[in-house]
């Protein structure tokens, strides 16, 4: 039979970390699943799917909002541990904790307001918690829960990404460029991006192939935003590498001003910020893998002769 829904598991799991220590969610969802007194069956119970266990699945979502409500702390993978926020909520002694309890912060707002740029859902003025929208097909539930998934994956992405050790981070910079196109092979691409030294990487790589055209590359592994100063120099680089076009990506993201300054340049510049860059890594296939593939089909009408 199903378990409790995700939301059920929101305090239990704060309650777990209140003893300061590092939790691996492996052994969270066993220990939760003991106090909530489930049954084997319950525990075993699989997802439509079959790829995982229905508590599984419940028990790491409670997680994704509680971390990002700043709750908790993700503090590697597949681990986590109590955050100050955390702490000072749980001294308030909640009754439960829900959606529409962490609407009070505004990352979770934030988190929940960006998921809806991809759903036809929306949540109401109130904060209340989603409701099923009946009005929708089978199919734009499909594509709406996948949207869904994409957002939480492409945010665990992204904050991989910034704990990265920088050699990775250059691996990874140049994984996405060649599978995007740029760089030529694998074994060149990575000869002619290098470390920089400060946190990212830098480097000319070749706009096609036949390298008629090159792109300067700088990436910095920064978490707070760039600001016109940084994309100012980098535009200077351009010239010193005998560049007209650029490529600087960032774990976080560009004030209006670094925007701005790209937009008067004189070079072509490109900004990829956090999003884009976790966008990327999904469209290419870097740093992901597939879970489940589920095919879609509809009536051949040239089968049966349909005009």
């Amino acid at each position: 039979m199903p378990v409790p829904g995700y939301q059920n598991f929101m305090l239990p799991l704060l309650k777990l970390a209140s003893d300061g220590r590092e939790h691996k969610t492996t052994e969270a969802v066993d220990e939760l699943a003991d106090q909530l007194g489930l049954t084997d069956a319950e525990k075993e119970y699989l997802l439509p799917s079959g790829t995982q266990t229905q508590l599984y699945n419940r028990v790491t979502w409670a997680l994704t909002y509680l971390t990002k409500s700043l709750l908790l702390d993700k503090s590697g993978r597949g681990r986590f541990q109590m955050a100050p926020r955390g702490e000072s909520v749980l001294k308030k002694n909640p009754a439960k904790i829900d959606n529409a309890f962490l609407m009070q912060f505004d990352e979770f707002r934030t988190f929940k307001q960006k998921k809806e740029k991809t759903s036809t859902g929306a949540m109401n003025a109130v904060g209340k918690a989603d409701e099923v929208d009946t009005s929708l097909t089978p199919l734009e539930r499909v594509e709406e829960g996948y949207n869904e998934l994409r957002e939480a994956l492409a945010d665990e992405l992204l904050s991989r990404v910034r704990v990265m050790h920088p050699k990775s981070f250059e691996k990874l910079v140049v994984d996405v460029l060649v599978a995007m196109g740029y760089g030529g092979s694998q074994h060149d691409a990575a000869q002619v991006v290098g470390k920089s030294g400060d946190g990212g990487i830098d480097g000319v790589i070749k706009e096609d192939q036949l390298g008629l055209d090159m792109v300067y590359v700088q990436a910095k592994r920064y978490t707070a935003d760039v600001g016109p100063g940084a994309i100012r120099e980098f535009v200077g680089s351009l010239g010193e590498h005998k560049a007209t076009k650029g490529v600087f990506i960032t774990c976080g993201g560009f004030t209006s001003g670094a925007k701005e300054a790209a937009v008067r340049a004189h070079h072509r510049i490109v900004l990829i910020d956090g999003d884009q860059l976790a966008d990327y890594m999904i469209d290419t296939g870097v740093g992901v893998a597939v879970s489940k593939a589920y095919t879609v089909k509809k009536l051949d009408g040239d089968y049966f002769g349909e005009p």
